[in-house]
C-alpha cells in the first residue's frame, strides 16, 4: 500500500548511507511502551517504495529526541553507517544545536550550564542539582539569547553532554521552562501537545564519505516561531 505524502517527516538528506529528517511534534523516533508506530516504519516504507526494494529495508536508530519536540534526526540506512554514527555520537564528536523559546528572560545573555542531573525512570523525568548527588551525571550545554518578543525569549542551544530531557531540566532549574512543558514548570500546555523546543542543526563527519555535513531542520511554522525567525537568522552563529 503506497504512503500518503504526509505520512513521513519532511526529507532533510539522503543517500546510500544516512536519511535526516525534520521530525514533526508528536513523532515518535523509536517505539515506547504507548504502542504507537515509530516513524521510522513509514521512512522505511517511503524508501522500500522510492528504491522498489524487496524485503525488509534498514534503518538504524542513531540518536533521538523527545516526542514533543521537533527537528532534525539522522538515521543510518546501513550497518556500518549505524556502528560509526553510534561512536561518533557517544564520542561526542558531532555538534548537535537546538532553539528553545522561554517566557523568562534568562540571568545572563549567555552561559555555560553545569549541572548533575538524575533520571527518574518512572517519572519519565531528570532532575537538576548543583552538586554532584547519588547516580547523577553531569550535564553541560552553553546557551545563547538570540531575540526576544514582549512575552517570549528564543535562546540557541549548543549541546556539549547527551543526558535525558537535558535541555528541558537545564532551562527548568534557572527558572526558564520551555513554552509548552508542563512536565518542567510551565504553567500552560501547546495545543498540539509539543513543546517549542527544536533540533536545528546537526553537524559531523559523514560516516563512509568523510564529508563535513551540516543538516538544518526549519523552523516549525508557529506564529512565534515565524516571529523569531528573521531575528534569529541574522545573528545565527
Amino acid at each position: 500500500m503506497s504512503l500518503e505524502q504526509n505520512s513521513i517527516p519532511e526529507i532533510l538528506y539522503e543517500d546510500n548511507h544516512l536519511l535526516a529528517v525534520n521530525k514533526r511534534v508528536g513523532d515518535l523516533v523509536q517505539g515506547d511502551n504507548t504502542g504507537d508506530d515509530p516513524v521510522t516504519v513509514n521512512l522505511k516504507q517511503y524508501l522500500k517504495e522510492k528504491y522498489n526494494k524487496p524485503g525488509n529495508v534498514f534503518l538504524g536508530v542513531a540518536h533521538r529526541i523527545d516526542r514533543p519536540v521537533s527537528g532534525v534526526v539522522v538515521f543510518a540506512r546501513t550497518s556500518k553507517a549505524l556502528t560509526r554514527l553510534n561512536a561518533m555520537f557517544q564520542e561526542k564528536t558531532s555538534q548537535k544545536t537546538y532553539l528553545a523559546i522561554v517566557k523568562n528572560k534568562p540571568p545572563k545573555s549567555n552561559d555555560h550550564l553545569f549541572h548533575w542531573i538524575v533520571r527518574n525512570q518512572k517519572q519519565n523525568k531528570s532532575y537538576c542539582y548543583d552538586k554532584q548527588v547519588p547516580d547523577s551525571k553531569k550535564a553541560e550545554l552553553i546557551y545563547t539569547l538570540k531575540a526576544s518578543s514582549d512575552n517570549y525569549h528564543l535562546l540557541e542551544i549548543k549541546l556539549i553532554t547527551g543526558r535525558h530531557h537535558q535541555i528541558r531540566s537545564q532551562l527548568s532549574k534557572i527558572g526558564c521552562a520551555i513554552k509548552g512543558d508542563l512536565k518542567y514548570g510551565f504553567n500552560r500546555s501547546n495545543p498540539d501537545g509539543g513543546i517549542d523546543l527544536h533540533a536545528y542543526s546537526i553537524e559531523f563527519e559523514h560516516p563512509v564519505t568523510k564529508e563535513n555535513l551540516k543538516i538544518i531542520a526549519s523552523l516549525p511554522t508557529g506564529r512565534l516561531w515565524k516571529f523569531f525567525e528573521k531575528g534569529f537568522k541574522k545573528n545565527v552563529s
